[in-house]
């Protein structure tokens, strides 16, 4: 059956249709640019020359990256600290969110008002750098995952999504002899899969990207990670650039040349395509996740 639609419907859907289509293209456009310059001749890339599409293309600049000192080591501390990070910030955020669901939990109103009172005062970055000095968290691993593990909006979200659980799936385990572990573990963890890949997401997201923990607490080399490699790449991209270029690369093409700037896009498409490739896998949780955990009902 044909619907008539009146002049004003037609014009709203039309500059709907035309806002979204342009808000879509302003938002994959930055990664389309960065992608098309660092497969494009470096010559007419560092000229300004590749805008629409990609020029004289070649792989050779991926290839070059990955070969600089200390890029795979800072790779896989990025992998595991977003890995380990996401997990145990998952699992932590679960757990207390189930517990503050728990009427018989000792002072469950406080700790949650508690918990919730440090989402509004932050004490600032010096009184953080100092405490995570004083618990010999300076080039050491732990300080990528311990400070992460707690976070109140997360456990908020949790908590909510919880609620909605009913109550007597909890109380049938228990009947049978179950403990709080084992009622979270085998009931609550598999009903909460979709907040769980919503959590999920916003941590790797915020440890992948993360590289202020990095700047202010590692001075050992061996726990860059590698926003923290592209932040130096991308002040240093001159020099870096004719550090590769003496590797044996200067005699090649000029279309092949490294230069400022193919470092800086190379290295920047490096560290985006990752979690890029994760959102696919937990997008189908995610709008349920988000609006199960904010809205209780």
């Amino acid at each position: 059956m044909r619907i008539r639609r009146s002049f004003g419907e037609i014009s709203f859907h039309t500059l709907n249709y035309a806002f979204f289509i342009l808000f879509t293209f302003l938002c994959v456009f930055p990664f389309y640019y960065l992608f098309i310059n660092t497969i494009s001749s470096n010559d007419l890339s560092a000229r300004g020359l590749v805008t629409w599409y990609p020029k004289e293309i070649h792989f050779e600049n991926y290839v070059q990256i990955l070969k600089i000192k200390g890029l795979s080591q800072a790779a896989f501390i990025s992998v595991a600290r977003t890995v380990i990070g996401t997990a145990a910030t998952v699992l932590c955020s679960a757990f207390l969110g189930y517990l503050f669901t728990k009427k018989k939990m000792w002072a469950r109103s406080f700790w949650y008002r508690f918990m919730v009172v440090t989402m509004y005062f932050n004490a600032g970055i010096i009184p953080w750098f100092v405490i995570m000095m004083k618990l010999n968290m300076t080039n050491n691993f732990l300080a990528y995952i311990l400070p992460t593990i707690v976070s109140p909006f997360f456990i908020i979200l949790a908590k909510t999504f919880i609620e909605s659980i009913p109550e007597v799936l909890q109380e049938s385990a228990e009947i049978d002899g179950a403990g709080t572990l084992t009622v979270f573990w085998r009931i609550i963890l598999p009903l909460i899969k979709p907040i769980a890949a919503t959590i999920a997401i916003f941590a790797a997201v915020t440890q992948w990207n993360s590289f202020i923990d990095t700047v202010f607490l590692m001075t050992d080399q061996t726990y860059y990670t590698l926003q923290f490699v592209l932040y130096k790449y991308l002040n240093e991209s001159n020099s870096l650039a004719a550090i590769i270029r003496s590797g044996g690369t200067a005699n090649i093409d000029l279309s092949k040349m490294q230069t400022a700037t193919s470092v800086r896009t190379t290295v920047s498409m490096i560290v985006v395509i990752p979690i890029m490739l994760v959102y696919p896998f937990f997008q189908r949780f995610f709008v349920k996740g988000i609006m199960i955990g904010a809205v209780k009902g």
